[in-house]
């Protein structure tokens, strides 16, 4: 069957805009706002409110996230949470996440010369092998202790 040239111009013109049968086919994800990929990704764990549940196992952001921007070692332990590593995120969306989280729910646990993530440092930190997240966050919290920073309850043995 031979198009009529308009026909076969739409046609060309609907694909390219990403319509097909009535369908939305996106050729790339939209860039979304680190508040909304917090919605997205970390709010049915955290809540809107960063609460978390410690009887849940879920860690309260609230003045206690912050803590973990301190040195390379709680960096990298955020960067290996199991809802950053099934994010699904590009490591910029995940700086720019976590850089919301850290201003949003940091208070008084961010350092005042805190310095925000970015896609280099996320890169760097999510390719060092952490095999015990469990044991890492132990490890950084009684470091933390030691030096009169305090962080979330955490229940996991």
């Amino acid at each position: 069957m031979k198009l009529h040239p308009v026909s076969a111009l739409l046609g060309a013109a609907a694909l390219a805009a990403g319509v097909i049968a009535g369908g939305t086919v996106l050729a790339e994800t939209p860039h979304r706002t680190p508040r909304t990929n917090f919605i997205l990704r970390c709010v049915g764990c955290h809540g809107m409110d960063g609460s978390g549940s410690e009887k849940g196992g879920i860690p309260d952001f609230r003045n206690y996230v912050g803590a973990f921007s301190r040195d390379e070692a709680g960096r990298t332990y955020v960067m290996h949470v199991p809802g950053v590593v099934n994010a699904n995120l590009s490591n910029a969306e995940i700086a720019e996440v976590m850089n919301y989280l850290m201003k949003t729910f940091g208070g008084t646990s961010l350092p005042k010369d805190y310095h925000p993530f970015d896609t280099a440092e996320v890169d760097k930190l999510r390719a060092v092998p952490v095999k015990d997240i469990v044991g890492l966050r132990r490890d950084i919290s009684a470091s933390l202790a030691k030096q009169g920073i305090t962080t979330a309850g955490y229940p996991w043995p």
